[in-house]
């Protein structure tokens, strides 16, 4: 490993990528530390603490969301536009041909997705706006600072809303910008890398929170060596998932074509367990933040007997019936992610098309049949992995109050993975091209 770790490190232009996409990442997180002007920091982070889908959004932003930053809203309009984007592009047909248009469709459909985090991004940054002039710190003063002013007029408080909003939108671009310097000069994928760094970011926190509940009661330091032993272990089961695969063998026919003869191999068809990677999750997490945040917009903070603080009350993260439809979610978005990547019916056609065939099954719908069924089978196991590893976390709040602060630890650990796999693999190509020993051997 060190050696491998050398020679990476000797390679002139593998270094060169290296340190570009350190110094990328560092410019993220400089920019999450830049305050944006009217806004009161200490504030924000207690309020975004106490609403489910801010805190979410804060962890994946690495604490700009709680700060009030520059980067606030980070890459998440970007991800959100690029799964709205995706899904549309097996809905509307010609979205689906851009996408077989090779290298300039590919483009086309970028430029569409940036414009379309655009206008989320625009969005989130006015809610976001709207969120902190209607909200009050511990001591009943106003969160946006411009709010307290004095003798404040109209054509201030405005201008002050368009600052704050366009900062947000013109971090959230930047952010976009540094990833694809990323794409470029770097090494791996520039959304997953900026990604990856802003949960990490966190882990400091985590450390010091971790900490801070030692010392406040010594019994809690077997929950935490306990919880560190177990996350050791989701962290091993789940680079065993996401490389776990099902192989369906497929046979070439041999063809004669003139004095030569084609084909006669042997190859499989790979179908991955974690297939929709951490979207599932994503998407139920949003959809089940969405009911607290909205009562929260209305002023309802669960404090309260009445029937909706009860009912924010129900869906917050540690409550037992928000685990099951957290699950439930998970399953079903599992599902309905990979049948709009994987289809059975074209693949057949294309085995069919190239002399290939399944040994044992006739070509068609026999074949196509076979691959519906293996499909469904390894969906389900990647969709039960998926929901233990989200829900795993909540159940251990659950039993240990103490712990509350890791209910988000399953998505931030299986995305955590998920960026490293892929980098280690990016680099462990390029070693491979320049014949050195790779990572993975």
């Amino acid at each position: 490993m060190f050696q491998v770790l050398r020679n990476a490190w000797v390679d002139v232009q593998l270094r060169k990528k290296i340190l570009y996409t350190l110094l990328i990442i560092v410019l993220f997180r400089l920019g999450s530390n830049i305050i944006v002007p009217f806004v009161d920091s200490e504030a924000i982070g207690n309020i975004v603490g106490g609403v489910s889908l801010l805190n979410y959004l804060d962890v994946m932003t690495g604490g700009s969301l709680g700060k009030g930053t520059l980067l606030a809203m980070s890459i998440t309009p970007y991800i959100n536009a690029s799964i709205i984007i995706q899904l549309l592009t097996v809905a509307i047909p010609p979205l689906e041909k851009l996408s077989k248009e090779g290298e300039v469709g590919r483009k086309k459909i970028n430029m569409i997705t940036k414009l379309t985090a655009l206008a989320i991004a625009t969005f989130q940054a006015i809610a976001f706006y709207f969120t902190l002039a209607g909200a009050k710190d511990e001591n009943d003063n106003p969160v946006l600072k411009f709010c307290t002013a004095s003798g404040a007029d109209t054509f201030s408080i405005i201008l002050a809303a368009v600052t704050i909003v366009s900062c947000f939108v013109a971090g959230a671009f930047l952010i976009i910008w540094l990833g694809d310097r990323i794409n470029e000069k770097g090494l791996g994928n520039g959304i997953s890398m900026i990604l990856y760094a802003g949960i990490i970011s966190n882990l400091p926190s985590a450390v010091e929170y971790f900490v801070k509940l030692c010392a406040s009661d010594m019994k809690n330091i077997i929950w935490v060596l306990l919880t560190i032993i177990l996350f050791i272990g989701l962290v091993w089961f789940v680079i065993m998932m996401t490389n776990a695969e099902r192989r369906i063998p497929v046979q070439y026919a041999k063809r004669v074509v003139g004095r030569k003869m084609y084909g006669g191999q042997s190859t499989h068809i790979p179908i991955k367990v974690a297939m929709a990677g951490v979207m599932p999750i994503i998407f139920a997490m949003s959809l089940m933040s969405l009911p607290q945040t909205i009562c929260y917009f209305f002023g309802i903070d669960g404090t309260e007997d009445t029937f909706w603080d009860g009912f924010v009350r129900l869906f917050s993260q540690h409550s037992v019936l928000y685990a099951i439809i957290y699950f439930v979610l998970i399953i079903a978005f599992n599902y309905f992610y990979v049948s709009i990547q994987y289809n059975p019916v074209e693949i057949a056609n294309n085995l069919k098309k190239n002399n290939g065939a399944i040994p044992g099954y006739r070509p068609g719908k026999p074949t196509s049949d076979f691959i519906y069924n293996s499909l469904n089978k390894v969906t389900l196991i990647g969709a039960i992995f998926l929901g233990i590893i989200a829900v795993f976390p909540i159940i251990l709040s659950m039993f240990v109050p103490s712990l509350q602060g890791i209910s988000l630890g399953g998505t931030t650990l299986l995305i955590v993975v998920s960026v490293s796999l892929e980098t280690v693999r990016s680099l462990e190509s390029q070693m491979m091209m320049r014949h050195h020993k790779g990572f993975l051997e």
